[in-house]
């Protein structure tokens, strides 16, 4: 028995493999034929879990060309778990071990994008710092205060302009890319994650937060990143979309 559990999973995930000796129908013949349709139903489910999970990276190259990478991918990288809704965070580094996508080198970035879209979407929900209540800070403790990032918010870094790619792939009339590399804040306002490009200086500034470092400290980070910081940007943005936890030393 535990040779023929050791090959049925992954025979049912690969369709280049036999059907495992002793896997027989309900008269006891060779169960060829009902294992193909059990194997292609299991292929065709992670097929589609990637498509959910991945809508503009399958906009980008094609719905054909997508769902062949995702059969493909589903060999390699089958569920660890029951639970489908984390399930592709490997496609990134996939995408990017493809020599076939080498003209389309945004790809594997765009897929990062929409791994952190969907973990935002995912994460638990908090009570937002409101601006009065960031005012009523005395500015005598305003550096030392710990600001905490909601728990939706995800930061990524990325060498092409890919909140303009997502939004052109996905969004009608979005205009089409022209920028260059940026750095990306996942924000949830409600139940929608929105990917947002940050300011110059953003993500040092965000990335410290996110540490649990004090205001006053991840402005200092900020400024070594990028001189000409400007905190009150960032916190504009985070504030206008609910992005900062209110601190448990607040009123």
């Amino acid at each position: 028995m535990t040779g023929l559990i050791a090959d049925f999973l992954p025979a049912l995930r690969d369709a280049a493999r036999p059907v495992p000796d002793g896997v027989t129908d309900g008269a006891g013949r060779p169960a060829g034929r009902r294992f193909d349709v059990y194997r292609n139903n299991v292929a065709v489910s992670l097929i589609e879990a990637m498509e959910t999970g991945f809508p503009a990276v399958a906009r980008l190259i094609g719905s054909r060309n997508f769902r062949h990478l995702a059969r493909g991918f589903a060999v390699a990288h089958p569920p660890r778990t029951p639970v489908m809704m984390g399930y592709g965070q490997a496609f990134p580094g996939y995408l990017a071990g493809m020599e076939a996508l080498a003209h389309v080198p945004y790809l594997p970035d765009v897929a990062r994008l929409e791994l952190a879209l969907r973990g935002s979407y995912h994460a638990a929900d908090h009570v937002p710092l409101t601006p009065d209540a960031l005012a009523a800070i005395p500015p005598e403790r305003l550096e030392d205060t710990r600001l905490p990032l909601a728990p939706s918010v995800r930061l990524l870094r990325s060498d092409w302009p890919i909140v303009e790619i997502w939004a052109y792939t996905m969004r009608d009339g979005a205009p089409k890319p022209a920028g260059t590399g940026q750095d990306v804040a996942v924000l949830r306002q409600g139940f929608d994650p929105e990917p947002v490009a940050l300011p110059a200086g953003g993500f040092a500034f965000l990335r410290a937060l996110q540490s649990g470092a004090p205001l006053g400290r991840a402005t200092e980070l900020a400024l070594q990143d990028t001189p000409d910081f400007d905190p009150g940007a960032s916190l504009g943005l985070l504030l206008g979309h609910g992005a900062l936890c209110q601190p448990e030393d607040l009123p």
